[in-house]
């Protein structure tokens, strides 16, 4: 059973590796976490609790905390999309959290909203169905060309978590067969 201080200890280690701090505010902190450890108990894993899951790890990888638009939130507003992660002057008041523009894509929002509408209709009391299959998961495999990192993944991360890089450095490895 993962705790509240498990959460925060991990948030702790990632932010301290990657430059970032937590947010200094103790409530809002608490709230975060709180959501963080509802999405790990119901998903198994913990993505981000401001945005909707999906249910699907292979279509919520992108916002699985800390998620891959954290770093360029961080860096150009001062603080990550659900406001878990903060620059140094934000967690030092002296900068002020700024209001970030979604960066996930429409379409793997929509396929949550999708997948989450399919789940809430299967388990209601009617006997409903939701029109089409289920998104169709397409994982490729991505290599970082500055440091080697390899990852098999929809899209490309916007940061390769090992050298910093940004998506642009990714390039697609296609087989033949």
């Amino acid at each position: 059973m993962i705790t509240i201080e498990m959460l925060r200890r991990r948030a702790e280690i990632d932010a301290r590796t990657n430059g970032c701090y937590l947010n200094p505010d103790p409530d809002f902190l608490m709230g975060l976490l709180e959501g963080l450890k509802r999405n790990e108990e119901r998903y198994g894993y913990p993505s981000c609790p401001c945005r909707l899951a999906s249910g699907n790890f292979e279509l919520d990888r992108d916002i699985v905390c800390p998620c891959d638009y954290r770093d360029p939130d961080v860096r150009e507003y001062g603080c990550c999309y659900c406001g878990l992660y903060v620059s140094k002057d934000v967690f030092e008041g002296r900068a002020s959290v700024k209001s970030i523009p979604e960066r996930r894509p429409l379409e793997k929002q929509g396929r949550a909203y999708a997948m989450a509408t399919k789940t809430l209709i299967e388990k209601s009391p009617k006997d409903s169905a939701v029109a089409g299959a289920p998104p169709k998961i397409v994982r490729k495999m991505w290599y970082c060309k500055q440091c080697g990192y390899v990852c098999f993944r929809e899209d490309p991360p916007y940061i390769c978590p090992v050298c910093k890089a940004k998506r642009e450095f990714f390039e697609e490895v296609k087989f033949e067969g």
